[in-house]
């Protein structure tokens, strides 16, 4: 498997540090509101990741950390005169709903900036005894001249670099790039005690805490958005890396960006949609299937139409699925063909190809969509039963791994039931030449918002 480095900005044979195991981390939402499409990008790309490398035979230990102390939150919080806890809780229930929704796996570890206060204050105590960090009037900042190899994760210079970089009013800061490791206490804001006072982490610290904490001081894979590139992810090498002396990751991925209607996605020019938003008017695999359907790291367009394509493909593949299983319950025995064997090893090949490629989920739902042509022609050339559920069990191999599989909420048993007596008796009604009591079977059924097709192999049913 290859993967494309940010750092070396090219593709790599992906070799794990250790043998069949795999240490990976991706940056977590900041939780003070639900998640937005450019943030489900980064999570559903790399839940993909994960399920493949796990695919692939590899043990995979899967970290996503939750940003649950922040500006944002605090604002958040102060305007609706709750607490910063009380908002964390609210929204990290409400990603796992979204996350749910959208096939995301949980993560082997979820951990929280806050539980891990004596993680980061370890650190940064580390860091001001190496003299890579200073104390100020306002906290403690990292000191980015101190290592020599700052900005080799973006490739940019550093007048670049100081012009991309946030400059605080008063900070004491000795360098522009420097940036807080810790937040001295403000009014009104929660703290934790520490060596250096009362205050609160930096943004950047509690992802090196994290990661070091559950993977430890070198990691495989470490992934997120594009826009983390710099100055989180260039700042959590520094820090890392000067605190331990060691590489901090071998490889970083990280996913393009989502433009609305070919325009950035901005609050301030109203195209900003959260995936609730999103789902509540198209589904949530339609998102998935939509954020899976281009290569992670090219920019896509998010679109009302993209998006109710993504919906029609959906609908292909689980019509698809349908008339396969249908076609396996009245199948005509008989023994496998090799060359359908054989077909179904040439898709197999070719997905994994593709997926080895850097991760490359277009081609591989290309795979599927080929699959299926031959399915429905495999179909209508009456294939044996035993070849048709050799070529179903590919199908959901494959499904299944990419997230594409139907939520059967809207079927029931008693429903079913319901449904294939009525197909029984519509059999029996025109076998006996009654076709007006067909007809009535089939429009009852179509009032209730089953669709019963004809086919060679007997009636099948879908239900809208």
């Amino acid at each position: 498997m290859k993967i494309y480095n940010t750092e070396t900005r090219q593709k790599e044979e992906f070799v794990p540090l250790e043998e069949g195991k795999v240490k990976m981390y991706a940056c977590g939402p900041t939780v003070y509101n639900y998640f937005h499409i450019g943030n489900a990008r980064c999570f559903v790309v790399f839940d993909m990741l994960r399920r493949y490398l796990t695919f692939r035979g590899y043990d995979v230990t899967f970290v996503q950390n939750f940003t649950d102390i922040d500006d944002k939150m605090i604002k958040k919080a102060n305007e609706e005169n709750t607490t910063v806890k009380d908002i964390a809780t609210r929204y990290i229930a409400e990603y796992f709903k979204d996350a749910e929704g959208l096939g995301i796996e949980k993560a082997t570890y979820h951990p929280k900036a806050t539980e891990n206060i004596d993680q980061i204050i370890d650190i940064i105590s580390l860091l001001i005894e190496k003299g890579h960090a200073y104390r100020t009037s306002d906290g403690v900042y990292f000191r980015t001249n101190s290592f020599p190899e700052y900005g080799k994760l973006s490739h940019m210079n550093r007048d670049d670099l100081e012009a991309g970089a946030r400059i605080e009013v008063d900070s004491g800061k000795e360098d522009p790039l420097d940036f807080a490791l810790w937040k001295a206490k403000k009014p009104g804001e929660p703290f934790w005690d520490s060596p250096f006072g009362q205050g609160r982490p930096g943004w950047h610290i509690e992802c090196s805490a994290m990661s070091r904490k559950y993977l430890g001081e070198t990691i495989d894979i470490h992934c997120g958005g594009q826009d983390l590139t710099f100055p989180h992810h260039e700042n959590e090498i520094a820090q890392s890396e000067c605190c331990s002396g060691k590489q901090f990751v071998r490889y970083w991925m990280h996913n393009g960006y989502i433009n609305v209607d070919n325009k950035k996605m901005s609050k301030s020019l109203g195209n900003f949609f959260t995936v609730r938003d999103a789902a509540e008017k198209f589904g949530y695999l339609p998102i998935r299937f939509f954020l899976l359907s281009a290569h992670y790291r090219t920019p896509v367009n998010f679109s009302a139409e993209t998006l109710s394509a993504a919906k029609s493909s959906l609908e292909r593949i689980f019509n698809a699925r349908e008339s396969l299983v249908f076609y396996c319950k009245n199948a005509p025995d008989g023994e496998k063909d090799l060359s359908v064997s054989d077909r179904l090893s040439a898709h197999m090949n070719k997905f994994i190809a593709s997926m080895d490629d850097d991760l490359n989920t277009a081609d591989g739902t290309a795979v599927i969509f080929e699959l299926i042509t031959d399915i429905f022609a495999w179909i209508k050339d009456g294939i044996s039963k035993s070849s048709a559920k050799e070529a179903l069990a590919l199908f959901d191999k494959l499904c299944n791994l990419m997230g594409y599989v139907k939520k059967d909420s809207s079927e029931n048993t008693e429903l079913v039931r319901y449904i294939e007596e009525q197909i029984e008796l519509r059999t029996a009604a025109k076998k006996a030449k009654n076709y007006a009591e067909a007809d009535r079977i089939r429009k009852e059924l179509a009032d209730k918002g089953v669709t019963l097709t004809d086919t060679p192999q007997g009636t099948k049913y879908t239900i809208s």
